[in-house]
């Protein structure tokens, strides 16, 4: 692959304003070519981009296309840059009126060095927020694509999509679908903005002389937005883009005080104090109503609450580094004795493969979504009392860290991710309930017909009020059962269309219906009567044994003081609803007696980023 660097306009407009201003405070930038002025971290801005291509294994040559009037001052560059000076491209143009256009000069690179390969095409002019993106990241998706790639970037609060050209692009396949060149307001409500980085296939190259020969204008009114538009509106070719979590600014015909403002905004970006963590939570689930319906196509409700958490911190370092907890991994005992109580109890598997395959598979999806990664590494460390949350909280970091945005990896698709990330990565047993509510978080509301998870690949998800709850409370035993050994064999038996559990996974959804409107009209008797009847459902289909004798000791408890009852997921634990506020205190101290943890549910609200309800 061949890179070609465009440094052939001519900066009338800022190179008048730094002649002329007054405050002797750009003097020494007189005269000075608008690629070779100062850029982020005291480089010059041409010394990033050669710095970021300068790589043997990725590029076989890399030229550089002036014009006359600057030739001189890319020449001495070169020179001192150890940047080959025979690659360096004289346009023959000395002024704007008679520039070629960045058009015109990529093909003049191409027609006289008579190239024949894929060509990389960056302006060496363009400010880049981000110091440390990785190049290599580029050509890979470029690779697996079949044809031309755009970078892209989402526009900044102040930027105007009139003053760009803006892509519209395919979540799905990436595919450009249009590309619009400073659109008037209301054409386009896409932020998405092009910038002169490229990647052109071979074959694709004969494209720009044909492009060229139908301007009936001169050269220089031809923009590269003018020819993606040509090529992918009007020729209907497959074009591609990519997005780099940064922003650019091409120096382009800009003046004095928005150069100083973009380098100013820009630097300040990367001053920001890498060591400053980034932590998140994320937390348990309680199902309301619905499950285990949320395997079988049904629905239901359910609720974070903030008793069960994973937090999990990120904080930038020279190297990747995954912190393993002290109680969670242990790698230190008292004992052979302590080893084997700790083994038989927990297992061998703590905490520390969720973080290693979450990253794993975060980096997968952005390989395989076209969204470019800083070269940045970091630590990671957690804490936890629902290990559970652990991939979701560690998600939320990479995403922040890594300016991961909802339009880059949308709520629905998160919820997918770190299903996955269990499933198919670790074989734990899970169901897509639980990841829905991590990262919708509050009250969810979830369909899981079979129309939409084939149609969308996931359900319909709402956010109900949560404002003046009821007290819900929750138990558990000390050896809770597991999810494998709960669902038993219904998943074969639903499989096998068995009238009883097909006919019970739609009875679910319609008491999830049911449960949505009672929270909705505040009918706290109503919602308990459901509770009931949704656990009784669940025995019917799965049967005492199934249940397990702890679970059905749980709830036959809870029933002896008048509380509604059922099993807040795969099993081992009872969320409840007793409305008599009397019984409560008695049954708490019952369950207590009975040797299970108790507790009132403190509902976690993300509305009011605190926690709603009472304790």
């Amino acid at each position: 692959m061949i890179c070609i660097l465009l440094v052939a306009g001519h900066g009338t407009v800022l190179e008048t304003q730094i002649k002329n201003d007054d405050t002797g405070l750009y003097s020494h930038l007189a005269g000075v070519p608008k690629a070779l002025l100062p850029g982020i971290r005291g480089k010059k801005i041409l010394d990033f981009w050669w710095e970021t291509v300068n790589m043997r294994q990725l590029f076989t040559e890399v030229y550089l296309v002036t014009n006359a009037d600057k030739y001189k001052h890319f020449e001495r560059w070169a020179t001192a840059n150890d940047f080959p000076v025979e690659n360096v491209i004289n346009d023959g143009s000395t002024t704007l009126e008679e520039c070629l256009g960045a058009v015109a000069d990529l093909e003049l690179a191409i027609r006289s060095r008579k190239l024949n390969d894929d060509v990389m095409v960056i302006a060496g002019d363009m400010l880049c927020a981000d110091q440390n993106f990785d190049i290599a990241q580029v050509i890979r998706f470029f690779r697996s694509k079949p044809r031309e790639l755009i970078i892209y970037y989402e526009l900044e609060e102040t930027e105007k999509s009139s003053s760009r050209g803006i892509v519209e692009v395919c979540p799905d396949t990436h595919r450009i679908t249009r590309f619009l060149e400073k659109p008037q307001a209301g054409l386009t409500t896409s932020r998405l903005a092009s910038v002169v980085f490229y990647c052109i296939q071979r074959d694709t190259l004969s494209y720009l002389s044909d492009f060229l020969s139908l301007q009936p204008q001169q050269a220089s009114d031809i923009t590269f937005g003018q020819f993606w538009e040509w090529l992918i509106n009007e020729k209907q070719r497959d074009v591609f883009g990519m997005k780099l979590p940064t922003g650019f600014q091409l120096i382009g015909q800009v003046g004095l005080s928005d150069y100083t403002k973009w380098l100013t905004l820009y630097s300040t970006k990367q001053q920001y104090s890498p060591a400053k963590p980034i932590t998140c939570r994320s937390y348990a689930r309680v199902g309301l109503m619905g499950n285990p319906s949320d395997g079988f196509n049904g629905k239901t409700i359910a609720m974070t609450i903030s008793n069960f958490w994973a937090e999990v911190t990120l904080v930038e370092s020279p190297t990747l580094v995954l912190v393993p907890h002290p109680l969670n991994d242990p790698t230190e005992f008292g004992s052979l004795q302590d080893l084997f109580c700790i083994s038989r109890k927990e297992g061998y598997l703590g905490g520390l493969r969720l973080l290693q395959a979450t990253c794993k598979k975060f980096h997968q999806f952005c390989s395989k979504q076209g969204i470019a990664l800083t070269k940045q590494n970091f630590t990671l460390k957690y804490d936890t009392n629902i290990p559970r949350a652990i991939v979701s909280a560690t998600l939320k970091c990479l995403m922040e860290f890594y300016n991961i945005t909802d339009d880059d990896l949308p709520k629905p698709i998160r919820a997918n991710f770190i299903l996955n990330v269990e499933t198919d990565e670790l074989f734990i047993t899970a169901g897509l309930q639980d990841r829905v509510v991590q990262v919708y978080e509050g009250l969810v509301y979830m369909d899981f017909s079979k129309k939409l998870m084939e149609e969308q690949g996931y359900g319909n998800y709402v956010s109900l009020d949560m404002s003046d709850l009821p007290l819900f409370w929750l138990a558990y035993l000390s050896d809770p059962s597991d999810s494998g050994r709960i669902h038993s064999d219904v998943r074969q038996r639903w499989l096998s269309e068995e009238p009883l559990v097909v006919e019970a996974m739609k009875t679910f959804a319609e008491l999830t219906d049911q449960a949505r409107t009672a929270l909705q009209d505040r009918d706290w008797s109503s919602l308990a009567q459901l509770m009931d009847q949704n656990f009784e459902l669940r025995r019917s289909v799965y049967a005492d044994d199934c249940l397990g004798p702890g679970n059905l000791k749980m709830v036959q408890l809870a029933r002896q003081f008048g509380s509604a009852v059922k099993l807040p997921g795969s099993g081992g634990a009872v969320v409840g609803l007793c409305l008599d506020q009397e019984k409560l205190v008695e049954m708490r101290q019952a369950f207590q007696e009975a040797g299970c943890v108790f507790c009132f549910i403190v509902p976690y609200n993300p509305s009011a980023h605190t926690v709603s309800g009472q304790h």
